[in-house]
């Protein structure tokens, strides 16, 4: 099968190499003609893309790191979050540790809530992550 062609994407997508390596995705896509950010899932990974935490808990303040960072890379900062998503593979572990999560959470977010949901799965892409985090922002200006 030959590979579409496709004309170039109007949106803007954004890799910052800080968060490693993309295979079949990109981190984050700015979209036209407004000013709405999706924030693709971010793990606990490093700048190799590998795991760098093992527990629920820090697992989430890297992921949540990851997905500010991507943010910024857009131009965004944190309280232009309006959406975040958290998917897990462990909710009782995720309630046990919320203490916890809590606190890398405010290290991130301070007490900026958006729209949240937590969703739990059977497993996610990367083996070993335990959560992944999804964010939508907006951010305020023009919208050209």
């Amino acid at each position: 099968m030959e590979p579409v062609h496709l004309p170039p994407s109007p949106h803007t997508l954004v890799n910052p190499p800080e968060l490693g390596p993309t295979p079949g995705f990109s981190h984050a896509v700015v979209s036209a003609p407004g000013r709405t950010v999706h924030l693709a899932g971010q793990i606990a990974s490093g700048p190799d893309g590998k795991l760098v935490a093992q527990d629920l808990p820090d697992q989430f303040e890297v992921a949540l790191g990851n997905v500010v960072t991507a943010l910024r890379a857009c131009g965004g900062t944190p309280e232009h979050l309006v959406n975040l998503t958290i998917y897990t593979t462990d909710v009782p572990g995720y309630r046990a540790a919320s203490r916890e999560i809590g606190r890398g959470y405010r290290a991130h977010l301070g007490r900026h809530f958006p729209a949240m949901a937590l969703l739990g799965v059977t497993e996610l892409f990367e083996p070993g992550a335990l959560v992944e985090l999804v964010g939508v922002a907006v951010l305020p200006g023009p919208t050209s």
